[in-house]
């Protein structure tokens, strides 16, 4: 995933809730398999946290504590999902100089 001496940004964060980074090679190493599938989780609880979202939206009967909640929940995937797309967008814009990052 990552060209020679690139660092990944890993899907997760360090002490202080600072970035993590990977130095490696090897994209089918323990640690960069390890990253693709917490990033794969990571982008299947928000797609079913937005479902969950679009319900609680749509139903007049959902309390201002459920709601809250959500929004935490939320708040984290988007967190996660933010982390992954910048991750991605590095790599992007390393594998190919003629894109954009943005």
């Amino acid at each position: 995933m990552t060209t020679p001496n690139e660092l990944r940004l890993l899907p997760w964060s360090g002490p202080g809730d600072k970035p993590c980074y990977l130095s490696t090679d090897d994209p089918d190493g323990y640690m960069s398999r390890l990253a693709d599938n917490i990033e794969a989780i990571q982008l299947g609880t928000a797609s079913e946290l937005l479902d969950e979202a679009a319900e609680a939206l749509d139903n007049q009967r959902t309390s201002l504590d459920d709601m809250r909640c959500l929004v935490k929940e939320l708040t984290g995937a988007l967190r996660d999902v933010y982390r992954v797309a910048t991750s991605r967008g590095r790599f992007r814009a390393m594998s190919d100089p003629s894109e954009s990052a943005y």
